[in-house]
This record gives C-alpha cells, sequence and structure tokens, in this order.
C-alpha cells in the first residue's frame, strides 16, 4: 500500500499545499513551526478521520476560514484508492472513499493502516490508563471490525448507565431493575472485550520484548502487564456489588472502561524506574510492534509515520530504524526532521528511493 500524492486545503497552517510521494521513504524538513508535522497529521487523519495531535477537529481548520480538505490517493492491491477527509464549521466531518460517503467512520477504520512514532508518545507513560487502553483498542481495531462495534455500543451503554445514576442523584429515586438492564448488557460485552484484549496481549507483548530488545542493545527486562476488573471475577457480580458505590459517585467504578496497562521495566513502572532513554526505546520498540501486530494480521504494510524522530532517538538509532526498510519488508515511510542534512545522510545509508520536501 502506497500514498501516491496528498492535497492540503486550509488544513492547520497551510492554505493550499500538494505532494506526490516516492513509494519508499519521504522526508519532511525545515524549521519547528513550519508544518512539517502537520503534513505528516494530514496523512494520519486519511487512515482514522482524525487528528493524531488535536482531537477537536474544528481546530484544524486554519484560522480565519471556515473548512479543511485533506485529500489522499492510494496504491492499495494494484488499484486506486482516492480517500477525503473534509469539515466545514458547524457541520459533520465527511469522509469519501472513491466518491461515496462513509455512514460509519468505524468503516474507515483498518483500510488504510498507519503506525506514527511521535513525541507525543510520551503521553502513553505519562497520563492516565485512558491512554494506555486507546493504544490497546486502536491496535485491535484496525483488524477486527466486531471489536471496535462492540467498544463503541459498551461506551455507550457506560454513558446511559452513568446518566442512569445521576438521574437518581437528582431525584432522590432509585430503581434497581433500570440498573439490573444496564448490568447485563454491560457483563455481555465487557466478556467480550476483556477476552479479545488478553488474547491481543497474549500476541503482542513477545514482539514488544523482541523489538525493544533490538533497539535498546541492553539486558534490562521489559514487561506490559494488563491489569482488569475482570481478572477478579464476573463483571455482573462486581457491578451489583458496587451499586452504592456507584450511586455516591454518581458513575460506574468496575468495568473494562477502567482497565489498564502497565509499562515496566526490571519489574518497576517505567515512569518512575527508567531513564529518558530506556522511555525513549520502550516507546519505538512498543509502536514497532504495532507495526508488526497490524501487518501480520492485515497481510499489508501499514505507512510508518516517523515525526520529529531525532527528538526521540540519537542519530545512531535513527540509522537503524530506518535500515529497517532495507532489512525487513517495510513498506512507506514518512519522517520530519529540523536538520535537512542529517535526514539525508540517514536515508542515504540505505538502499532505497527517497524525495526530500522542504517546507
Amino acid at each position: 500500500m502506497i500514498l501516491k500524492s496528498l492535497s492540503l486545503i486550509n488544513y492547520k497552517n497551510f492554505d493550499s499545499k500538494s505532494f506526490d510521494f516516492d513509494a519508499k521513504i519521504n522526508c519532511f524538513v525545515g524549521p519547528n513551526g513550519i508544518g512539517k508535522t502537520n503534513v505528516l497529521d494530514a496523512i494520519y487523519h486519511l487512515s482514522f478521520g482524525k487528528s493524531y495531535f488535536n482531537p477537536i477537529s474544528s481546530q484544524n481548520i486554519k484560522h480565519d476560514e471556515d473548512f479543511f480538505v485533506v485529500d489522499g490517493v492510494y496504491d492499495k492491491e494494484n488499484r486506486e484508492e482516492k480517500i477525503i477527509v473534509s469539515l466545514k464549521k458547524g457541520q459533520k466531518k465527511i469522509i469519501k472513499r472513491n466518491g461515496k460517503n462513509y455512514d460509519k467512520f468505524s468503516d474507515h477504520i483498518g483500510f488504510l493502516p498507519l503506525v506514527i512514532i511521535s513525541p507525543a508518545d510520551r503521553d502513553l507513560i505519562i497520563e492516565g490508563s485512558e491512554t494506555r487502553r486507546k493504544f490497546i483498542d486502536s491496535v485491535i481495531s484496525q483488524s477486527d471490525k466486531n471489536y471496535l462495534s462492540d467498544l463503541i455500543n459498551y461506551q455507550k451503554l457506560i454513558a446511559q448507565r452513568n446518566a442512569l445514576l445521576k438521574y437518581f442523584a437528582l431525584n432522590n429515586a432509585f430503581n434497581k431493575d433500570s440498573l439490573e438492564v444496564y448490568n447485563e448488557q454491560l457483563n455481555t460485552l465487557g466478556k467480550v472485550i476483556f477476552k479479545k484484549r488478553a488474547e491481543f496481549l497474549e500476541t503482542f507483548i513477545p514482539i514488544f520484548k523482541s523489538r525493544y530488545e533490538w533497539i535498546s542493545n541492553n539486558n534490562e527486562a521489559v514487561n506490559l502487564v494488563y491489569k482488569s476488573d475482570l481478572f477478579d471475577g464476573d463483571l455482573k457480580t462486581q457491578l451489583e456489588a458496587n451499586i452504592k458505590k456507584d450511586r455516591a459517585l454518581q458513575y460506574t467504578s468496575v468495568g473494562i472502561h477502567k482497565d489498564d496497562l502497565s509499562f515496566e521495566i526490571d519489574e518497576h513502572p517505567i515512569k518512575k524506574f527508567g531513564s529518558q532513554g530506556q522511555q525513549k526505546s520502550f516507546l519505538i520498540a512498543l509502536k514497532l510492534a504495532q507495526f508488526d501486530f497490524i501487518k501480520a494480521q492485515s497481510g499489508v504494510n501499514p505507512i510508518l509515520v516517523l515525526d520529529d524522530i531525532f527528538d526521540k532517538l540519537d542519530d545512531q538509532r535513527v540509522s537503524q530504524i530506518i535500515s529497517l526498510v532495507d532489512k525487513e519488508n517495510f513498506g512507506q515511510i514518512f519522517i520530519s526532521d529540523t536538520h535537512p542534512e542529517r535526514t539525508e545522510d540517514a536515508v542515504k545509508q540505505v538502499h532505497q528511493s527517497y524525495k526530500l520536501f522542504k517546507l
């Protein structure tokens, strides 16, 4: 799968800009603030229907404009695919494939597999459990439509149950039967989601460990530990046992929406005990494992986006990652950097075609 061309209209800092890409390596170079990351984010937008860096869609429209359009032309399985993502202020975002609107954005997820490595990934370590759950869900969802559908339905049920708990509190009322309906449905969906997350991590963790060993060149032991309320038993039983607590809090306190993934180095949290270099290597390994997993599931080489990669790793490690293009069957890569010479030196070390875009 190759992104052949990209056109931007009123996207972030660009009024109008077009690019024709190399099938292997594409580098965006220039000073900070010029829009390198914005181009990479536009490519991400085409795969996921949203920005990687700013979830508020309207804020991706250029200042003083009313709309944006991101237009990409792909070559996938010897067929041309044209994807357009557009948004007009006050209206719903539209995603089109070959001129036809998607009814549900979720139908598009996984069609153009992509993995991004960015300094913003540090949020996976420093932020709360929601960020790490989203990582798990985004990887599984790219190859499992049913999982994404179950997840969306589960989140709707949680929102409805929470609204009911708030209603009870505001009206000094309580109806156990009403809650029971939600408990039953949450239990059914929760079991399925929990099982798929556990199965995914069983496959994913060995890939991750292998990648960490490769990129770090050292001997510390790393691990990902899945934490879920469902390890403690049936969700329905736990929901019923926590009714008093949930009524007091006015939200649902147990369930797979509370799951977490513990990032560990030598059996300690990497957030507290990992050096900056170890944390960087941990995150790179996590994303390369994501690449490996998605490729194995889909049979397609995901697009690999490396945002400000030199900020995360020393020059030797960057060269090592770029050399993967030679050593392994990687597909198309997009890179951003502030130093043109540094980037060109790195990509020249591999025997692949490349383009350098100076912004």
